[in-house]
Formats: structure tokens, C-alpha cells, sequence
């Protein structure tokens, strides 16, 4: 099942739920629940919802008249007006909401009375002649043992023919070797049944050899006739060979059916249309989960989704980069984070809020799509993004979490603090008007703290000068901000681990921790890397080792991941190399190291 996700309908839409699938594989038998595929979008005044892709064998033309017919009388409100604007491209059902009216509530209505349906599925099949109910893996065992008997079967079949033409043109070279000596024996017969008598007896021909002969036309025995057979009997018997080698080897009979296997492949394979997700209102088999590491984007406009870490294979610094997500025109990448299925994360928003998040419920997505709605994941205000991520499984309730503010303040607060978080969230820590959570870093006793800025300055203190405080608390100045100057991270400084600093113009450079001197709290700092026009100022900061990997994603979602040995080492108060090449406008969004 690591493999085989589930089914996939032409029509797309999504699975609710792993169970019924866990089910059909399992034992056979399972009820899937299927769910029509919408968007919700933003229409001036009032938004709506938009229905995309429907669960299989759902008529279109009978859901659209469900739909009013529910508005009609009452059941579904909210609903000012509905289209069907569908067309050659794809479905697109548009249901327009009223001013001021709940999205969420009718959402709700209609996934309760139109948008989902049940698929029955039962894996009965014939074996041996008997009607069978068969899991999964007996599905694919008896598949493959059809797959073997109608090779060996087409094997041996084609192996006669080839025996049988082999036969034919052993005739036919004799005859060419002896050619004078069998047109005079022809001529000297007294009818075609003597002359076939008469070849059998001189050349030991076979019956169908002899006949194979007599018919010939003596046309077929000019020179470049013979050397056309004389290939085409090599040729056979070279196929002769490879038959008999199949039908001699269960292993070569398994190389056909995969070779054949691949080739379909090749010609049909295409992505996958059904998506399935969690059933959020349900208990979730965790252990249905793919294990996997992935990437989480989100935009400012709250759209999120996962893609497998493996989508993205490293490139040499300075590429382009792929596709990362699709964008909605004026919406830009706000975060982009490294996670595990199975992990609980806690994501802080620059208002200073913190949320839980189960990463198996964000959906998993391809490269071009432009992800949903997170609404139902973290419940953001308008103007709050998620600014850092850290992942519970990861905290001990020895460690802290190191917060720090576009105006330069600083706290430590313990890791227990944020054990209890409910869907609405909790206050991380208290901002003041104008301020902004920036980053969060996870630190224990070891190390110092090293806080970056844009106008790249850094300044490394001992953390013990920013003490442990409640999550309420303000914190106390880290560094000594000038003119516009704003934060743009905080790490935790070991001399183990280099310093990562990436521009928005998609430059930047690694620096050993070794080269930032500690000093006390409050400082301006020292130069880290030059923020002059081609730079740009600085995005974000990492500690970061050779062996770890870079994935950079800029504001129009083109992402790329890249070896962080690939970066150069060099000193501080320098320009850096490019990490990532731009389109004209495009900056960097957002970083993440990948621990490899």
C-alpha cells in the first residue's frame, strides 16, 4: 500500500479518508467516500465557491440541478446566484455566495448534501474458474500468474511458428545449394506429387519441404534470393533460441512481463488524477501515513500543500530552479518549511499567534497546483503568515524556543510552555504596535545566539543574556537596529556549524560561526555580508552544515534545492556568489535547510 495509493477515477476529485481503502485492500470490500473537487475565490465584494472536478460517474447536469433545487427551498442559504461556466477545458460550476455569508457553513452544506457520494468497491475476479474476493495482494499475485501463463503460452506459439519456418527455410538452402540438380529432377518428374517423391528421396526432404520446394518460383533462386534466406533463417533461429530461454527460465519469463510492463508504462502513464485526503471529523489511521519527508508550502493568500521532499532533486548552485507551486495573480510564496507526515508542528504568525499543525492533513499536491485553502489547518486573520515552523517531535522540555521581532527583541521561552494548543491558537509572545514575529529558533544549553539583520549585520551573544520568560512577555532588545534596518533571523551559534545567508536577489554566502565574535546584548554588531543593489537585502538565516541541503523558493514559486557545500566559505562582510538565479522582479521568499 506504500505503493499502491488507491484508486484512481478519470474524473479526478478526492478520497475522503484512508479506511475504506485500508478496507478493499485488506479484506476485499470497501465503501469509499468520494468528494467533488472546488476552490473557494475571492469575487469583489463576496466570494464563491468553485467546483472543478466531480467524483466518478456524478452527472454534471443533475448536480447543478440538485443544487438550485436545494437553494429553492431552503436548505442550502447563503447562495445568491449558480453557473455552470464548464466548458472543453474542464468542469467549472460556480456557486456565488451572498454578501456577508458564512463560506464555511454553506461549504459544509454542500459537501453534506451533494458534493460527496460512495464508490462500493469489491475486488471479486475469476480464479481457476471460481468467483473470488481477493485483497490486495492476492489481486497482484494472481495478475502476475496470468501475466506467466499467457506469456509462456504466446512464447511457445510463437516458438512452433519459428520452428516450423526454421523447418521450411532448411529446405529452401538445400534446394539453393543443389539448385541445378532439383530443377532438373522437377522437370524429369512426371507430375508435381512424382517431383515431391523424388526430392524426398534425394534430399531427405520432409513432406512440407518437399511441397515448400515444388511450389517455388524460379525467381527465388537467384543469388541475392539466397542470401535474403540465408539471413532470415539466421534470424529465426536467434528467435528460436530467446524462446526456448523464456520458456526454460521462470526468470527470463519475469524479465519479459516487467520489460512489457515498462513499456506500458511508457505509453499510458500519467499523473494521478484522484487525490486523497484526511477525514478530518473521523479518527485518522496514522499508520495508513506514508513515512516520508516534505516540503509545505504556503502563500500569503492562505493556500498550502506538501510535496515529497524527492520531487526535488538537488541542483549546482545558481539555477532557476523548478515549478514549485501555482500562484493566483497577486498572491507571493510566505513560507516554505521542511517536514515529516507524521509530525506535529508548531507554526508561529508574525502577529506573535502559534498553531498546531498535523502535516498528514495538509494536502499533498503536485508542483503546479496552487494548493487549498488552509483555513481548516491554521485559522489565520487577514494579514497573518506563518513565519516559522518548528516540529514538536523535535523539542524536549530541556530546550527553549528563541523568538525574535522585526524590531530587534528577543526571548526565550521553555518548550512546555507550548504543550496545550488548541485550534484557535495561543499568544507566542507580545508585540508591540507596529512589531512582528520574524523567526523562532530552537535552543538548549549549548551555543550561543546570533540574530541577523537585513542590512546585513549580525550580532552573537550568550543566550543566557536573553533569560527564559512566559509566553505573554515582550522580551528584552537583542540589537541595536539603525535607520530602517529590521530583522531577518536568529539562529542558534555553535562553532560546529557554519552561518547561512541568503539575499533576496538570490545571492548569498556560508561563514563559519567561529568568525562572529560574542559580545554583549544590544549591539550593532559586526558586517556580515554587503546588502549593496545586486544583493539586495538579506531574506533569511540558517545554521547550516556542508552536508546539509538549501531549499530556496522564491516570491513566484519557482523552488530549488541545492547542496549547501556547494555555497562557498567565505569571511564575513562579503558579496557571496549566486545561489539562485531570478527572473526579472522575482525575489527570494523564503529558506530551509535539509538535514541529509
Amino acid at each position: 500500500m506504500e505503493h499502491v495509493k488507491g484508486p484512481d477515477f478519470p474524473t479526478g476529485a478526492e478520497i475522503v479518508g484512508r479506511e475504506a481503502i485500508h478496507s478493499a485492500y485488506t479484506t476485499g470490500r470497501g465503501r469509499v467516500r468520494m468528494r467533488a473537487s472546488y476552490e473557494i475565490e475571492e469575487a469583489g465584494s463576496h466570494e464563491r465557491i468553485v467546483i472543478t472536478e466531480l467524483p466518478y460517474q456524478q452527472n454534471k447536469a443533475k448536480l447543478v440541478e440538485h443544487i438550485a433545487d436545494l437553494v429553492n427551498d431552503g436548505t442550502l442559504d447563503g447562495v445568491s446566484d449558480l453557473r455552470d461556466e464548464s466548458d472543453r477545458d474542464g468542469i467549472r460550476i460556480v456557486v456565488d455566495l451572498k454578501r456577508g455569508a458564512l463560506t464555511d457553513v454553506v461549504e459544509n452544506q454542500l459537501l453534506e448534501h451533494c458534493l460527496e457520494k460512495t464508490f462500493g468497491v469489491i475486488n471479486l475476479a475469476l480464479v481457476d474458474g471460481e468467483p473470488q474476493v481477493l485483497d490486495l495482494k492476492e489481486l497482484l499475485a494472481h495478475y502476475l500468474d496470468h501475466r506467466r501463463e499467457v506469456v509462456r503460452r504466446r512464447s511457445q506459439h510463437d516458438l512452433d511458428e519459428a520452428e516450423e519456418r526454421a523447418h521450411i527455410l532448411s529446405g529452401r538452402l538445400t534446394a539453393l545449394e543443389n539448385a541445378d540438380d532439383v530443377v532438373e529432377l522437377i522437370r524429369e518428374a512426371d507430375d508435381r506429387d512424382a517431383a515431391k517423391s523424388a526430392l524426398r528421396e534425394a534430399y531427405e526432404f520432409s513432406e512440407r519441404q518437399a511441397d515448400h520446394i515444388v511450389r517455388m518460383q524460379l525467381g527465388s533462386l537467384t543469388a541475392l534470393e539466397a542470401e535474403e534466406i540465408e539471413t532470415e533463417y539466421e534470424n529465426v533461429e536467434s528467435e528460436i533460441d530467446r524462446l526456448e530461454t523464456i520458456l526454460a527460465s521462470d526468470a527470463e519469463l519475469d524479465r519479459v512481463i516487467t520489460d512489457e510492463l515498462r513499456a506500458v508504462q511508457d505509453e499510458y502513464a500519467d499523473d494521478r488524477r484522484t487525490r486523497i485526503v484526511e477525514d478530518y471529523g473521523t479518527v485518522t489511521r496514522e499508520d495508513l501515513i506514508p513515512d516520508e519527508e516534505v516540503v509545505v508550502v504556503m502563500t500569503e493568500n492562505d493556500y498550502i500543500k506538501r510535496m515529497p521532499a524527492g520531487q526535488f532533486d538537488p541542483q549546482g548552485r545558481g539555477g532557476k530552479g523548478i515549478i514549485g507551486t501555482k500562484l493566483k495573480d497577486g498572491d507571493r510564496v510566505s513560507a516554505v518549511f521542511r517536514a515529516n507526515t507524521h509530525d506535529y508542528l508548531l507554526t508561529f504568525t508574525n502577529q506573535g499567534y502559534v498553531y498546531r499543525l498535523k502535516v498528514y492533513e495538509v494536502p499533498e499536491m503536485g508542483r503546479t497546483a496552487r494548493g487549498k485553502s488552509a483555513i481548516n489547518l491554521v485559522d489565520l486573520d487577514d494579514g497573518e503568515a506563518i513565519t516559522a515552523v518548528v516540529a514538536t517531535d523535535d523539542l524536549t522540555d530541556e530546550e527553549c524556543l528563541t523568538m525574535v521581532t522585526h524590531d530587534g527583541y528577543v526571548k526565550r521561552t521553555c518548550a512546555s510552555e507550548f504543550e496545550n494548543i488548541h485550534s484557535g491558537g495561543l499568544i507566542a509572545t507580545r508585540l508591540e504596535d507596529g512589531d512582528e514575529l520574524v523567526d523562532v529558533a530552537v535552543t538548549d544549553d549549548d551555543g550561543d545566539l546570533l540574530i541577523g539583520t537585513q542590512q546585513g549585520m549580525a550580532i552573537r551573544f550568550p543566550k543566557e543574556e536573553a533569560r527564559e520568560m512566559g509566553r505573554s512577555a515582550r522580551g528584552v532588545n537583542g540589537v541595536d537596529l539603525q535607520g530602517d534596518d529590521a530583522v531577518a533571523g536568529v539562529v542558534a551559534a555553535t562553532d560546529d556549524a557554519d552561518l547561512l545567508t541568503v539575499t533576496e536577489n538570490g545571492y548569498g554566502k556560508r561563514t563559519p560561526m567561529s568568525e562572529y565574535s560574542t559580545q554583549s546584548r544590544y549591539g550593532k554588531g559586526l558586517k556580515d555580508i554587503k546588502t549593496n543593489e545586486r544583493n539586495g537585502r538579506v531574506t533569511a538565516i540558517e545554521a547550516a552544515t556542508a552536508d546539509d541541503d538549501l531549499v530556496v523558493m522564491s516570491d513566484s514559486g519557482q523552488i530549488m534545492r541545492t547542496p549547501v557545500g556547494d555555497i562557498s566559505t567565505v569571511g564575513r562582510n562579503t558579496m557571496g556568489v549566486t545561489i539562485m538565479a531570478l527572473e526579472d522582479g522575482d525575489g527570494i521568499a523564503c529558506i530551509d535547510v535539509l538535514e541529509t
